[in-house]
């Protein structure tokens, strides 16, 4: 077969065209391979115990089982599809009785606020400790770190003092640094400060003899100079360069965010619309990027035990944990116990109704047939992949059920080395 361009005369234009595939690959690597937490609990530092994460757990499961202790009491308490209520609440009591919480953050922030050097360093220290009791006794979530103070209040001497206090009593005790640690650096006003903060870091792994790379961070972008630099562009690219392979995540922080802006009080909500602009930014920003978002939190909490204030609390954070959910917000932060449990039944009542539909979908892509009734492209497919994958991580749904209604073997799924959990 002929052609008209020798493939001499292309060589140079299509080196070209590979060195710039290979700057976009190194920029943009794609989702890490590790699963992304539903949640971040935050507890102020005073308060945090090697119990804090079982208590959390029994107490949302009392609270469960007090105000929706049926289907229907349940489906009316978080407007769960009626025709997997049932199946929602098993997975929910499941949770909790077997993983209430999959990621924690000792609070040394707004959550704990400005106390005398000697107090916040002995509750580091406690901290510490809890850790690591929590941690022998297989307690410990499979993700936890503390949140320290902002560069940005004038408070870097603190905030590197207790990060130092808290990390050098955790390796003294457990002998080594327990997989899973991750730093939050709030209220972030310039990238600068990251650039910093990794600093800090760096220099702490060579104090405590860490392997490299080992103290990983993630930031919050709670200002609208992290969502919108000095220059007039979106800050996140720019984030992510000065945290480089360190950065694991940037949180959103809605009350914060919202305060800066000048909404009033009762605006400051997590659906609200310029909360929507700044995550669209972030979630555009860093599509591909190995950086993943997290949303934020709701903070009505019951007011009582009775159970309209526990169902009126319940119906909220699930509205809004669905209208992250429907974004592609996957993750959030939780604030009180009765939130775990409006967490995983707005996550497994938003997941279970497409589960047939998808898994027949699946099957009809696999076996090359039209059965479904829906013709998918490639990139719907690996949606639904994603969906799927998704459920089995939230433990929505067993594995087996996916690989039965599916055809699909484990590796298939997991390829990457993920599993039933």
């Amino acid at each position: 077969m002929s052609a008209s361009l020798p493939e001499d005369a292309l060589a140079e234009l299509l080196e070209r065209a590979r060195s710039i595939g290979e700057r976009h690959r190194e920029r943009y690597p794609g989702d890490p391979s590790n699963r992304q937490p539903l949640h971040t609990l935050y507890v102020p530092a005073d308060r945090f115990s090697e119990r804090t994460t079982a208590d959390a757990g029994a107490e949302g499961l009392h609270l469960l089982e007090t105000h929706a202790p049926d289907a229907a009491s349940f489906e009316t308490a978080f407007s769960i599809d009626p025709t997997v209520a049932a199946r929602v609440r098993e997975r929910v009591v499941a949770k909790l009785r077997r993983e209430p919480v999959e990621d924690v953050r000792v609070d040394f922030e707004d959550g704990y606020g400005v106390r005398a050097d000697a107090e916040e360093d002995e509750h580091a220290t406690r901290a510490a400790r809890s850790i690591v009791d929590a941690h022998a006794a297989g307690a410990l979530p499979r993700s936890y770190g503390l949140r320290v103070k902002s560069f940005a209040d004038g408070l870097e001497r603190r905030s590197v003092r207790t990060l130092d206090v808290f990390l050098t009593a955790l390796v003294e005790l457990a002998g080594a640094l327990p997989e899973g640690f991750v730093v939050t650096f709030p209220k972030v006003v310039a990238w600068e400060h990251v650039g910093v903060f990794v600093e800090v870091l760096e220099r702490l792994e060579g104090a405590l003899e860490l392997r490299e790379g080992s103290l990983r961070f993630e930031v919050q972008v709670e200002t609208p100079q992290s969502v919108v630099d000095h220059g007039g562009t979106f800050a996140a690219r720019r984030l992510v360069q000065a945290g480089g392979p360190r950065l694991a995540a940037m949180h959103f922080g809605v009350f914060d965010y919202t305060a800066s802006l000048g909404l009033m009080p009762w605006e400051q909500r997590l659906d609200h619309p310029a909360n929507d602009f700044a995550r669209r930014a972030l979630q555009v920003s860093l599509a591909g990027s190995g950086v993943r978002v997290s949303d934020g939190s709701t903070n009505v909490v019951p007011a009582s035990d009775r159970t309209e204030d526990v169902h009126m609390a319940w119906r909220l954070h699930s509205e809004h944990v669905r209208h992250s959910l429907g974004s592609g917000f996957y993750q959030g932060w939780d604030l009180h116990p009765a939130h775990l449990v409006s967490r995983y039944a707005a996550v497994y009542g938003w997941l279970l109704p497409h589960l047939d539909a998808a898994l027949a979908r699946i099957r009809s892509w696999r076996e090359q047939a039209t059965t479904s009734g829906v013709l998918d492209e490639p990139a719907t497919v690996s949606s639904l992949l994603r969906y799927v994958r998704f459920a089995v991580a939230s433990a929505a749904v067993d594995e087996a059920e996916i690989r039965s209604g599916t055809g699909l073997r484990h590796e298939d799924l997991f390829g990457d080395g993920q599993g039933d959990r």
